[in-house]
């Protein structure tokens, strides 16, 4: 029997896309992703996990994490110090900060900053919460708020390096990637790690896009980032003039291409090349679904307080819930602008009336629809404020301070209502259950079933880890 003609089998493998509900990269993602779903089976890796995961029954399958990129002052949000009050405008004790890690304020006369906020109890749980945050207030008795955390690097993009990959050390994978890797996604359609990003206060510095990237893991887990408005991922579209059955035969020919190499090589970035043409083959259907709004009922855009997909901070809390709802594993969201060594108050306003009632809207979301229960929802920056004056304004501000701050977490197997840790009278030094960002990273994944001493990669001779080579659980806060 003679073999079909080029024209023939091109007019024949056109009709099957045509005839396929979603084509045949729709069928191959399928396929793929599915395998991604455990690691045991992604292509080419299986070797390397010599260990079950995940270790024990998860109370969290998926991560948001709310990042406050800056350092929000811990002092005007969770961590009233009655005692740095009374000392206001004083000299700071020379025991506080003797040796200890400075950043502007290094060879300044240090006065102490008294709190530029009122707190009040709230809930059942009574916990103490600044004004600055009327919404988070309402939801105090759902979050556990740490006030004992510290971190190594008193800089903003070591510090972000610090609280992203568990170490100060750029090119190590970041948590969202250490997370995919070992759960993979629940998505068949979209990245199972997703970063978006908004702006809005003081400064709003640029942050790096390897804070998500997969580091030595292969890169297919890396962060994938969603811009909120216009195109949301960049070159998924097609190009003009090309549909998406001669979209879909470019990715097929490509992957072919690709398979036929891997048969001569071992390289699982060739992997990688495969499923991600694939992905970024079905995210041009996933996405715009995504993105559109208009099955999103009324009552829900006035809890957030959006109307559009706008690139702001509260739409970005929409999308994340959305996102969750669809399976992505590991949602991250950048709010800029946190950055307060002056002005303080004002930019204070500013940053919390733009992510304070879309955060509640988030929380209340994920719980009226079922799932913050299995959702792990963080919310922090990448270091503190100083109780010291700082007047880089017309107003007071706060320099950086990594020896103690807080953050707060809520849902997936996390205790709410709960205040746990605390720092010294004038909150300079966490003194009880300090939480090092490694803590925070153990924590995490012991929520989300995974033992984090156990979950290790080998790279250049030596079993890495997202703790580093340290890391407890705080066992404090789980439910």
């Amino acid at each position: 029997m003679e073999k079909p003609s080029l024209i023939k089998r091109s007019w024949a493998r056109r009709l099957f896309l045509q005839r396929a509900s979603s084509g045949l990269g729709a069928m191959a993602l399928g396929i793929l992703l599915n395998k991604q779903r455990s690691v045991a089976a992604n292509e080419g890796l299986a070797e390397r996990f010599r260990y079950p995961r995940p270790y024990w029954r998860p109370k969290a399958k998926r991560v948001i994490f709310l990042c406050m990129a800056g350092g929000p002052s811990h002092l005007e949000t969770f961590d009233y110090r009655p005692k740095l009050k009374a000392m206001d405008g004083q000299p700071m004790p020379s025991a506080f900060t003797q040796g200890q890690p400075i950043a502007q304020l290094q060879g300044q006369t240090l006065r102490c900053l008294g709190p530029l906020s009122k707190f009040r109890k709230h809930g059942q749980s009574g916990q103490e919460i600044s004004d600055f945050l009327p919404h988070i207030s309402k939801m105090a008795d759902e979050i556990c708020i740490v006030r004992s955390l510290q971190t190594d690097q008193i800089n903003h993009d070591p510090a972000h390096t610090v609280m992203n990959t568990g170490t100060s050390i750029p090119g190590n994978p970041s948590m969202g990637s250490w997370i995919t890797y070992g759960l993979g996604s629940e998505s068949d359609n979209l990245p199972g790690f997703v970063v978006l990003t908004s702006e809005g206060g003081r400064n709003p510095q640029p942050i790096s896009s390897r804070q998500w990237h997969s580091g030595f893991l292969p890169s297919r887990y890396q962060g994938v980032e969603f811009r909120s408005k216009g195109s949301a991922v960049h070159y998924v579209n097609s190009p003009d003039g090309v549909d998406r059955i001669r979209q879909g035969d470019v990715v097929d020919a490509i992957n072919a291409l690709n398979r036929n190499r891997n048969k001569n090589v071992t390289n699982p970035e060739i992997d990688t090349r495969i499923s991600q043409y694939e992905l970024a083959f079905q995210m041009q259907t996933s996405v715009p679904g995504l993105m559109d709004l208009s099955d999103e009922t009324e009552e829900s855009l006035r809890l957030y307080g959006v109307r559009n997909v706008d690139g702001s901070y509260a739409a970005n809390c929409l999308l994340a819930r959305r996102l969750a709802e669809r399976g992505v594993r590991f949602i991250q969201l950048y709010h800029r602008g946190w950055d307060h060594h002056g002005d303080l108050v004002s930019y204070m306003n500013t940053c919390c009336g733009l992510t304070d009632r879309p955060t509640a809207a988030l929380l209340q979301d994920l719980n009226r629809r079922g799932i913050l229960e299995d959702t792990l929802v963080v919310w922090g920056g990448e270091f503190g404020r100083t109780p010291m004056f700082q007047g880089k304004g017309k107003q007071p501000g706060r320099d950086h301070h990594i020896r103690g701050f807080s953050m707060w977490l809520a849902g997936g197997g996390v205790r709410g209502g709960l205040t746990y840790g605390s720092t010294d009278e004038l909150g300079y030094n966490a003194i009880e259950n300090v939480v090092h960002v490694n803590d925070l990273h153990a924590t995490m994944l012991h929520l989300l079933g995974i033992d984090h001493e156990r979950f290790t990669y080998p790279y250049q001779g030596r079993d890495f880890r997202l703790t580093d080579v340290g890391g407890r659980v705080a066992h404090g806060i789980l439910a």
